[in-house]
């Protein structure tokens, strides 16, 4: 199965609370919901979770999904919504909870070879969305096949980045980009290991 991540950022690499102001507000975080989708990012973003066949997040960014996608009623039009309810999510915690969201399995212990059992499976796609600090993780363990990355035209000035000041280089080959009329740019990259 290839595992695939799904990140929103700002020009200065910003990803905490795109979708609205009580998203994320660690860190005294006032700035949430600079993220604003135009058709043709929201078309892209829709056909990305609809390839998905299981979903891996971090226990915050489920959480926050779960809080909202969890408890929405079926629009009857949302590609994301039905992907989201109709297929297979993991957390990956390093506590054990109760996720009350239904077809939801919590990877506790050893999480790296719970997802690398995910992996092994003959086909499909494992998306993660958002979920920051497991995508710092898995990028420095390897586990990345291919990052779908979002770039919004706007400079959030503050909150999490998603790359740190400090971690591993990584080299990345460049799969495919396109601009959208609002200034999207979307990148699709896949790591291909230290730069040489």
């Amino acid at each position: 199965m290839k595992l695939t991540t799904t990140m929103q950022v700002s020009v200065d690499g910003v990803m905490q609370g795109p979708g609205g102001p009580e998203e994320d507000e660690r860190g005294v975080f006032e700035r949430g919901g600079w993220a604003h989708f135009d058709t043709e990012a929201g078309t892209v973003m829709d056909e990305i979770y609809l390839r998905a066949d299981a979903f891996l997040f971090g226990r915050r960014t489920y959480e926050i999904f779960a809080g909202s996608w969890g408890t929405w009623d079926d629009p009857g039009d949302s590609p994301i919504w039905t992907a989201l309810h109709t297929r297979p999510k993991y957390v990956a915690s390093t506590t054990a909870f109760d996720p009350g969201w239904a077809n939801t399995t919590v990877l506790s212990g050893d999480v790296g070879a719970a997802i690398r059992d995910l992996k092994g499976k003959p086909a499909g796609e494992l998306q993660v969305h958002g979920s920051g600090a497991l995508t710092r993780w898995l990028l420095e363990n390897d586990l990345v096949d291919e990052m779908n990355l979002f770039t919004f035209p706007v400079v959030v000035g503050q909150g999490t980045r998603l790359f740190p000041d400090t971690g591993p280089a990584t080299a990345l080959d460049l799969v495919d980009s396109r601009a959208t009329p609002k200034g999207i740019t979307i990148q699709v990259y896949r790591p291909t290991g230290r730069p040489q």
